[in-house]
């Protein structure tokens, strides 16, 4: 790996949301992980796509990873996690990116399509949940819900156990998967409650309007993430292309073709050419270029340090 790695909070709502930068350059890439799992999930995404000219942000959305993670319902829901999102670009001095997400993760990008499709720039959409994954979506996550809230005890022992288990010896997707036992189950449980309650995402003749140049990932044999959801969104969205993954194990553990296809959808939205602005030496970056754009002097910044919040204007 020669990229840099930088890592920064900032707060949205009141509240501390981490982050992760993998690269630097003028095309960032925003990407967010599924429920109640860590943004380190997608670090094989980030490390691939930095090396290759992108700037990528994994994020952690509120109560997961290294963010916050308070007790109240009524704080978790996806449109506010979509306002962190546009706080996070914000904070990064970041007008326009490409956002995207796995499960969860596509949902907020398209809540944030409906709340400011101005800094979109494109959008990466995989396994998204929508109206065929209802019925399977709470047969699901009810009783982890419940064991979560109802048992909290147990599920607490549950995740002390689990905490045990070093993260060196498991491969990375399961690492992060059992992220979902090792957090304090009454926080993961008021996440669960907000989201369970409110919208998933935005309705469908409200999709219709995303003109975003979108890429949809969908898999067959997953009730959960069914392909007749990431089918039926890439014909609703005006500029949505489709790609089918063989399972929900590709990306994940043998991702070197959907990589390819990501990379390929960020030449088309960016063009090959912007990979090269603002990628070397210092005061390159996506805040860097905003700032060529808009004819304002570029400040130098030592290597490795995170950005700091947008200045008044």
């Amino acid at each position: 790996m020669t990229h840099e790695v930088r890592q920064g909070t900032f707060s949205s709502r009141g509240q501390r949301l981490a982050y992760t930068i993998h690269g630097s350059g003028s095309r960032p890439l925003v990407y967010l992980p599924g429920l109640l799992l860590p943004a380190r999930m997608n670090t094989p995404l980030a490390e691939h796509l930095a090396e290759r000219g992108n700037m990528v942000i994994l994020l952690d959305p509120l109560g997961q990873g290294g963010s916050s993670r308070p007790r109240e319902a009524w704080r978790y829901s996806m449109s506010q996690f979509a306002m962190d999102v546009a706080a996070l670009l914000d904070h990064l001095d970041i007008e326009r990116a490409v956002v995207g997400g796995t499960s969860m993760g596509a949902n907020i990008t398209l809540e944030l399509a409906a709340l400011a499709p101005h800094r979109l720039r494109g959008m990466v959409l995989e396994m998204p949940v929508l109206d065929n994954a209802l019925v399977a979506s709470v047969s699901a996550f009810t009783p982890l819900l419940v064991a979560m809230t109802t048992g909290e005890p147990l599920m607490g022992a549950l995740s002390r156990l689990a905490r045990l288990v070093p993260s060196k010896l498991i491969p990375l997707p399961l690492d992060a998967l059992l992220d979902t036992v090792r957090q304090d189950p009454g926080p993961s449980g008021a996440l669960l409650t907000g989201t369970f309650f409110g919208r998933t995402a935005p309705p469908r003749d409200q999709r219709q309007t995303f003109t975003a140049p979108s890429l949809v990932i969908g898999h067959h044999r997953d009730p959960i993430h069914p392909f007749s959801d990431a089918g039926m969104l890439s014909r609703e969205l005006p500029n949505g292309r489709l790609v089918e993954a063989s399972s929900i194990l590709e990306m994940r553990f043998h991702p070197g073709r959907l990589l390819g296809e990501i990379e390929r959808f960020l030449d088309q939205v960016w063009g090959p050419d912007e990979r090269l602005v603002g990628a070397r030496g210092p005061g390159g970056g996506a805040r860097a270029a905003v700032r060529r754009a808009r004819g304002r002097p570029v400040a130098s910044t030592r290597r490795g340090a995170v950005p700091g919040p947008r200045r008044p204007r």
